[in-house]
């Protein structure tokens, strides 16, 4: 019985047929990374992000596209950091507890400001079952969607492909590797906050994110 087998027989919930997607998923990504990784990295990739957004998925709908998601970006990330995919854009990290604000605001905004040239990730040490309804409100306020984003936890694989990593609250979680620049944010968690202190927070970030685009050489737009 193989490893995938073994975790959907023990019923775990939230998709129909679980283990036709997962073996679908797998065999997707095999041919995506082909000569890259063997099909048991894959496997066992698609398995842990699975049961890893199992548990924080408010809405198990969602389940199929954002396991995919969340798997590809995943090997992705451990393909550059091996140096099996040439990577030609600086890589910046944004890491908060819940991945529900802070971090995801940054991403959204570094991604826009950099147009393109900067590979933005962002997740959390404890992440949330969901995104502040008050950050989405205030993003979509300066033209930025985050209806499609979700809460991710942090794996070492998106540590390992970052050239930058940008903490915001979460003190220790994020390990350490020798070769990277790290820096942290001190800014207000906007999970309870009103609406204005939204949008201050959102204001102060991009005044973080230009300088850092400044610093990598980046315009931003």
């Amino acid at each position: 019985m193989d490893q995938l087998d073994v975790g959907t027989r023990r019923g775990l919930p939230g998709i129909t047929y679980p283990e036709r997607f997962l073996h679908a998923l797998t065999d997707e990504l095999s041919a995506d990374f082909h000569g890259i990784f063997a099909s048991e990295t894959i496997e066992r990739y698609v398995l842990e992000s699975y049961t890893a957004l199992l548990r924080t998925s408010a809405v198990k709908a969602h389940l199929v596209t954002r396991v995919t998601r969340f798997a590809k970006d995943r090997l992705h990330a451990l393909a550059e950091a091996k140096g099996a995919i040439a990577q030609d854009r600086p890589s910046v990290l944004f890491v908060c507890v819940q991945n529900a604000g802070r971090s995801q605001m940054a991403a959204a905004i570094a991604a826009e400001r950099s147009s393109g040239r900067l590979v933005v990730r962002s997740a959390g040490s404890m992440p949330a079952t969901s995104l502040n309804p008050a950050v989405v409100s205030a993003m979509a306020e300066i033209g930025l969607d985050l209806t499609a984003e979700f809460p991710k936890p942090l794996t070492d694989d998106v540590v390992r492909a970052a050239d930058v990593v940008v903490t915001m609250g979460c003190g220790d979680a994020c390990p350490i590797y020798p070769g990277k620049h790290y820096e942290d944010w001190q800014l207000d968690d906007p999970e309870h906050a009103t609406p204005e202190d939204v949008r201050r927070v959102r204001e102060e970030i991009t005044v973080h994110v230009d300088r850092m685009l400044d610093q990598l050489g980046i315009a931003s737009v």
